[in-house]
């Protein structure tokens, strides 16, 4: 069977040793034993993500998505553009709908990408690697390669807020989205489906500037995954990776709680599933070591 292939946008959190590197070392064992091929744009750059909506202005934001668009095309064309982060996807897909919408907003940025040599068709599609999964795939593909079923194993699947709005996953509610439920069903473990923090914001860069208030949020989604019986928390997005996992010691020595729930990627659900170790799941990269799932995938 010919793979599938896809121009691939890392982002900056998930390129080789940055922040999410064991996610993508998890998407890199997902991806080899589905027959998917992501193939790297050269010379990416950033998508901007939240600095991009700072006093630059519209135009340099939107450029900024547009040259990785214009990279895709002129490398890989005919393939989409996928993105493993939120984010990024979010800043890819918005630049690539309003260039496809508006020809003068395209010629505006042409006449910047021409500077680097570039000229944006606006022919490539901007996507999410869930979606790739689900739409291009299927359910029954994803479950094939199962050889340890996760079960015993509950987990609260916590979508965040950057996969769910504005755009979504196509078909899904955006109060109570059930793909990342049935990701987790299909890989063999208990998806707690009454999880009523599944969209709610982690708190993003308020982590930063207003810690007390992004804390506040990161307790809520941590208590109520320990009140639905969670082993772990799993999630789609790096910025709410890092913020649950890494904030519950902060949140412990302030409040006097007792918080320690791991918080892992699906794909590293997916890889361990996959009969891959522990270390190709990524899961030496946890601070809150996800202790059942290294159990699954030492067996």
């Amino acid at each position: 069977m010919a793979k599938k292939q896809y121009a691939f946008y890392p982002g900056c959190s998930s390129q080789k040793k940055a922040s999410a590197d064991n996610f993508l070392r998890s998407i890199d064992k997902v991806c080899e034993k589905l027959d998917v091929q992501l193939n790297e744009i050269p010379d990416w750059n950033c998508c901007g993500a939240s600095i991009g909506y700072g006093e630059g202005g519209e135009l340099p934001r939107l450029v900024l998505s547009a040259r990785n668009l214009a990279l895709a095309e002129q490398n890989m064309p005919g393939q989409d553009m996928v993105s493993v982060c939120p984010a990024c996807w979010l800043a890819s897909r918005e630049t690539a709908e309003r260039m496809h919408e508006s020809q003068s907003l395209l010629a505006e940025a042409n006449e910047a990408l021409k500077e680097a040599g570039l000229n944006l068709k606006g022919e490539v599609k901007a996507r999410h690697f869930v979606e790739v999964l689900i739409e291009d795939l299927g359910w029954d593909a994803m479950k094939a390669p199962v050889v340890k079923p996760l079960e015993g194993l509950k987990v609260a699947g916590y979508v965040g807020c950057q996969t769910n709005r504005p755009f979504g996953i196509a078909g899904e509610s955006f109060e109570n989205p059930k793909y990342l439920d049935k990701m987790v069903e299909t890989m063999g473990a208990e998806p707690l489906t009454r999880y009523e923090q599944k969209v709610t914001c982690c708190g993003g860069a308020l982590a930063f500037s207003e810690p007390e208030k992004a804390q506040k949020q990161i307790r809520d989604i941590v208590e109520s995954a320990y009140d639905h019986g969670a082993d772990m928390i799993v999630t789609p997005c790096q910025l709410c990776q890092a913020n649950v996992e890494i904030y519950q010691s902060e949140i412990n020595k302030k409040q006097g709680t007792k918080l320690n729930l791991p918080v892992v990627y699906y794909s590293q659900l997916m890889t361990v599933a996959y009969g891959g170790s522990a270390k190709e799941a990524g899961l030496d990269g946890q601070l809150i070591k996800a202790e059942k799932l290294e159990g699954i995938a030492s067996k």
